[in-house]
């Protein structure tokens, strides 16, 4: 049965359009917030878990719920979301802080260990106005990045993949070779000011 042209065209565009946003969807990445039951004791979520602020005392230890899943040794947190497919983009805007880690660890990371220092971790650091790639408390210095305010991570999981991704020129910066075995999830650690995270983005066209 033939339809009348106006109707044609309206579902050819409707039909468009939900096309045009399932294809957006499909390239929009992992959506997460930060897990609080794995967050150290000095740690504390802020803007619907989205954010993290580092105190000096920080949480009475006994106040808090007793749980494996909490960091005991290290101010480490980590997402709720893990991630077993696909290229996947968030960005972390860094408030006060001269001294944080940012990157994926496996999901059942050990709770007395810091991301970056054993092999299940695969993180970039800032420390003393410098940034290192961190892997089994190996570090390699990159060069061509100050402290900006904003930073990108780009996690390509079937090509095993890493990218630091400077936002500014939505470019590549280093890119970090990874081991992943199984489920790994975004994983941050600061020793002084804030990190807010902004997921569930599209990859940037170039990346």
């Amino acid at each position: 049965m033939a339809l009348p042209f106006a109707r044609s065209l309206c579902l050819c565009r409707c039909g468009a359009k939900r096309l045009g946003v399932a294809a957006a969807e499909a390239r929009r990445g992992v959506s997460f917030k930060l897990e609080e039951k794995t967050a150290h004791s000095s740690l504390a979520l802020f803007k619907g878990d989205t954010g993290v602020k580092y105190g000096m005392v920080g949480l009475e230890p006994t106040t808090l719920i007793l749980n494996v899943e909490r960091f005991r040794e290290w101010a480490v947190v980590l997402a709720d979301t893990a991630v077993t497919s696909g290229r996947h983009y968030w960005e972390v805007t860094v408030k006060r802080s001269q001294q944080f880690r940012i990157g994926v660890a496996d999901v059942d990371i050990s709770r007395d260990s810091c991301i970056g220092v054993d092999d299940r971790s695969w993180v970039f650091t800032y420390a003393q106005r410098k940034w290192h790639t961190m892997l089994a408390n190996e570090k390699a210095p990159i060069e061509g990045m100050g402290q900006p305010e904003k930073v990108g991570l780009l996690l390509e999981y079937e090509a095993q993949k890493l990218s630091l991704v400077d936002v500014s020129r939505i470019a590549v910066v280093h890119t970090l070779q990874t081991d992943f075995r199984g489920p790994v999830v975004p994983a941050f650690a600061l020793w002084d000011g804030e990190l807010l995270t902004h997921s569930g983005l599209e990859v940037p066209e170039g990346l």
